[in-house]
């Protein structure tokens, strides 16, 4: 695969790369004194030189010889260095900011690289929307390589979403320069089942010599995982269980070992590579979804990286997590993953092993990080009007748009169908509850911690709902919408009350999308997002001030999980079990049917 993303292809420096490795020519930079973490061979080397030209790493050693009256010497003064992290699995707007933005408060975390899905922004302005975030990403130094979007929708026939990908689209984006892949093939009940719509998509990837990355959330490693990884699915993110990551890298398929905001999989995954004696090379380590108040508090990938050593993984193994396995597995370890001669210069500096604290970041031989502060310059990103006006309800939301009728002829008592949520995991259970007819009509039942929830589309002004009943966020009063509605982002409201319910929906509609709170007739939380309804154009600390303001309001009205928003965000996406609903009803996300609300 031809690296689109380095200062320089090899071919056009191989000449000037031999030149100084031998002392012939002076290495544009020369970093003195380090300590070597070699991705390649597992180990530290000690007072290790490295030569820097045209982008590219020209030596490793001593390096006097590549020394010149205008190098640049850094004195690495015996901390650690090592390559670039890399992201390989990620969705910028998941951090609520745009591409370049979200670059600014990576990049001083190590981050190098990152092998993005931009499939939110394409559920709702199509593949032009995709070229918008991309101009953005371009201004940074950050490598922002495009998987492109496989399942928009999601999976098909069960959600309305703002565009449309198929096989057609795929084969003309695995032309643009800053695509590397196909994005998270979630439809595996295509994949399984045959359907053209799906494997034509991964063909078409293949065909390109790209790779394909999946989604294969199902506790199931016998026949089902082994027709996904033959079917061409090189990687998989949606790991749960320490089995499931094994049988993974068992199959040769690359687990990679998630760690965001709200789903915290690895410390139970973490037990794949702890309690087995194996190789990690197809380990990795992922963020997928990361809030911005997690980057300015936490960090990125080195947080990452410092939690897997907290729980036991080996410092060099864990980086090796994040550089050379995840640029293996994305066929671009020609240039990306290690500090090796002929590589791009991507260098985190480490002030040990230990804290695995981030000093200084190079991207192709450029410093661009130190002290944990972007040092690249980023004017502020002109997004196109389309862009920031997204909202098209084609309905008016009105307290009585949240009625939810008892069926005809029902007694006191109704059994409804429930999905309930799993704090800090993506799956979600099917629970029965009775709640009792109240005029005739099904209400949120504070006692049993279950709430009314309704999915409005807001791409193509149809006017379409769905309608259901949440439980597990322990609310007491108010209620919580949000445009952020995994993966066709339309308008999800959950609440106890249709007042409160009809407030928070407006509230957005009237602002471009985001998220909100209120209680008793007032919003006590907003968070706008008018970029698509799922970004501000703020940095990082701004946008992480506003979501912490808001799960202050969360609290306020009773609940208590982690990132509430991120587990909200995912009550309609119907690629993971077990019950989801969108807005043409609930689904069950097992045998993938259109299941009632009313149990019998």
């Amino acid at each position: 695969m031809i690296n689109n993303f380095c200062k320089k292809p090899l071919w056009k420096c191989s000449q000037t790369l031999a030149a100084v490795a031998q002392g012939r020519q002076p290495a544009d930079t020369v970093i003195r004194g380090a300590r070597l973490v070699n991705v390649c061979t597992a180990e530290v080397q000690g007072d290790m030189d490295v030569a820097i030209a045209d982008g590219r790493i020209a030596y490793i050693g001593d390096a006097d010889h590549c020394i010149g009256e205008d190098t640049q010497v850094i004195e690495a003064n015996g901390q650690c260095i090592a390559p670039g992290f890399l992201d390989g699995h990620i969705h910028v707007e998941s951090s609520m900011m745009g591409a370049g933005e979200y670059a600014r408060a990576v990049v001083p975390h190590g981050t190098t690289g990152i092998y993005w899905d931009p499939h939110e922004i394409c559920n709702v302005l199509g593949l032009e929307g995709v070229k918008v975030m991309e101009e953005d990403a371009r201004r940074t130094p950050l490598k922002a390589m495009i998987t492109t979007p496989s399942c928009v929708p999601a999976v098909p026939g069960f959600e309305d979403t703002g565009s449309f990908v198929g096989p057609k689209d795929v084969a003309e984006t695995m032309a643009w320069p800053s695509v590397v892949g196909l994005g998270e093939m979630m439809n595996f009940p295509g994949i399984l089942g045959g359907t053209d719509h799906a494997h034509g998509e991964v063909a078409e990837t293949l065909r390109a010599g790209k790779v394909v990355t999946g989604h294969y959330s199902l506790p199931e490693t016998d026949r089902g995982l082994n027709a996904y990884v033959a079917s061409g699915v090189r990687c998989c993110h949606e790991s749960t269980r320490a089995e499931d990551a094994l049988a993974k890298m068992r199959l040769g398929m690359y687990a990679q070992l998630r760690y965001g905001s709200a789903w915290k999989d690895l410390p139970v995954l973490a037990e794949a590579v702890l309690a087995h004696d194996i190789d990690t090379r197809f380990a990795m380590l992922v963020s997928d979804d990361t809030h911005p108040h997690t980057l300015v508090a936490d960090g990125h990938l080195d947080h990452i990286v410092r939690t897997a050593v907290e729980l036991g993984i080996d410092a060099i193994t864990a980086i090796q997590m994040v550089t050379i396995n995840c640029a293996q597995c994305f066929q671009m370890d020609h240039d990306l993953g290690s500090i090796a001669p002929g590589k791009c210069a991507d260098i985190v500096f480490l002030d040990d092993l230990e804290s695995l604290q981030v000093t200084r970041v190079l991207v192709d031989g450029e410093i661009v990080a130190e002290d944990g502060r972007a040092t690249f310059d980023l004017p502020p990103f002109q997004f196109p009007a389309w862009v920031t006006h997204s909202m098209h309800l084609g309905r008016d939301i009105v307290p009585e748009s949240f009625a939810v009728d008892a069926p005809e002829g029902a007694g006191d008592v109704v059994r409804v169908r429930t999905i309930e949520i799993i704090p800090g995991k993506v799956g979600t259970f099917e629970t029965h509850v009775d709640l009792p007819v109240t005029n005739g009509r099904l209400e949120s039942d504070i006692e049993q911690d279950v709430l009314k929830t309704f999915v409005f589309e807001r791409h193509h002004e149809t006017g379409t709902f769905g309608c259901g009943f949440v439980k597990g966020f322990g609310i007491k009063r108010g209620a919580m919408a949000s445009t952020v509605a995994h993966d066709a982002h339309n308008l999800l409201v959950v609440g106890t009350n249709d007042e409160d319910m009809a407030l928070a929906a407006n509230t957005l509609a009237a602002c471009g999308g985001g998220m909100a709170v209120v209680a008793d007739g007032e919003v006590l939380g907003l968070v706008e997002l008018p970029i698509a309804g799922l970004m501000d154009a703020l940095p990082a600390e701004e946008m992480s001030e506003k979501v912490h303001a808001l799960e202050g309001a969360w609290t306020e009205i009773g609940c208590a999980m982690p990132s509430p928003f991120m587990t909200m965000a995912l009550i309609p996406l119907a690629c993971l079990p077990e019950l989801r609903l969108t807005n043409r009803g609930l689904v069950d996300c097992t045998t993938f049917e259109f299941v009632p609300l009313v149990v019998g």
